[in-house]
Parts: C-alpha cells; structure tokens; sequence
C-alpha cells in the first residue's frame, strides 16, 4: 500500500510539472579529466612524504622525524616539549610494537583506552593533557591524517587532549583522498569489517568565523604534533 501510494504521489508530481518519469538513471558524464584518481601519483615515496610534511607544518602542525628505533625517546621528548603532565594512548598494538607503550607509562602518569570502561574513557580523555594514537594514512595534497576508530582506538583520543600527538609512519603517506577511498572500497569488497568512524584531520583545531580572525583550539586540541616514522 505504502508502494502504491508513493508511485501515486510521484506520477502526480511528475503530472504537475509536465514532465514524464525518469525510471532509468542517466549514464554518468564523460570526465573533463583523470585527475582525483591521477594527482601526486607520479611522485616518489619519498616526495610524497616531503609534500605531506610541508602543508601539514601550514596547518600548523609540528611535525618531528625520527627512526623506528628512536621512536619511543623522541616521543617522549616530544611530550616534555608539551608539559607533560597526563597522557592517554590507544590500546595500539603498533604503538607497543614501537616500544612506546612501555616508555609513556614508565615516564607518565597515564592511561590506555579500554572499551570495557566505557564512559570513563571519555573522562580520562577529557583530563589528559596529551592523547597518543596511531595514524593509518597520511596525505600528501593536504597535509591530513587518516585515524580509524573502533572500539581500541577511541576518537575523544585525539580529541580532548590540549595536545594531540599521532605516529604516522612514511610509508603510509598516500597521494590525496582518492587512493584512501581505493583502499576502503578494497575492503569492503572484500568483506573486511570497515572503521567505526574514519577521521581526516589537518592540524590544530581553528577556526575563523568571527571577522576572519584565526583562533586556534577552540573546538580540539591546541597543539597537534605528527611524529614521522622514516621507515623508508
């Protein structure tokens, strides 16, 4: 019935306008170019990586490099260069692996997401000075970082925190949005269980809506800082 009465009201309004109905959808346009699936992807690793470093330092983001096996010293003299105080991690096994995990907790007071504490996780953020996670993708054309969510790697993370710190590894920097919507779509063919939420975040939370005047950590962190490992 419900069927009947929504072709009824289409056929009317179809009738109103002197029109007839589509019931085929349209081919998609020629292209004019190739260029979201073809941009940056001539470049190197290696300058894609550069590229992505300099707009992400535009937006204001401090970007430090480091090697795998200095990565967990440099992170935390990346936390003292912010005050240090309290810091709340993804329960990452990447950042474990890094050794990072170990070093914050014996250095910091501190706190690892646990998605069976549910709301206090929240709260734990919203006290840290400074939120860790791991950062699937970085992108090349501006500068952004790709953090997928689930129920280990919560979103207030990087979120609450006066100080959001991501680890990104050079490897992972991909040309623009494009290949990352590639990779999503490869997933899911594949039957793979897609993110919770997938975040693109380029620098510091700011905003210029009043009189074009730039506030920075209105609505997020103050300071984001990316720590790039060379893995190249």
């Amino acid at each position: 019935m419900d069927m009947q009465n929504r072709e009824n009201f289409l056929n009317k309004l179809a009738e109103k306008m002197g029109k007839s109905r589509q019931l085929t959808p349209e081919p998609m346009p020629e292209l004019v170019n190739d260029y979201p699936q073809t941009r940056l992807t001539d470049r190197s690793q290696a300058v894609l990586c550069n590229e992505f470093i300099e707009f992400a330092r535009g937006m204001m983001a401090d970007v430090v490099v480091a090697n795998a096996e200095d990565a967990a010293q440099t992170l935390i003299e990346i936390c003292e260069k912010y005050g240090g105080g309290s810091v709340i991690l993804n329960n990452d096994s990447r950042l474990a692996d890094l050794g990072i995990l170990s070093a914050v907790q014996s250095r910091f007071e501190s706190y690892v997401w646990d998605h069976e504490q549910g709301q206090n996780n929240i709260a734990q953020a919203e006290k840290a000075d400074i939120g860790i996670v791991y950062g699937e993708y970085g992108l090349a054309e501006s500068g952004g970082i790709v953090l997928f969510s689930d129920k280990a790697f919560g979103r207030s993370v990087s979120l609450l925190p006066e100080t959001s710190i991501v680890v990104l590894r050079k490897s992972n920097v991909l040309p623009r949005v494009a290949q990352l919507a590639n990779i999503l779509d490869a997933k899911a063919k594949q039957g793979e269980r897609m993110p919770s939420c997938i975040n693109i975040i380029s620098g510091p939370s700011a905003t210029a809506d009043i009189e074009l005047i730039k506030v920075v950590g209105v609505h997020g962190p103050v300071s984001k800082v990316y720590l790039v490992i060379d893995d190249l």
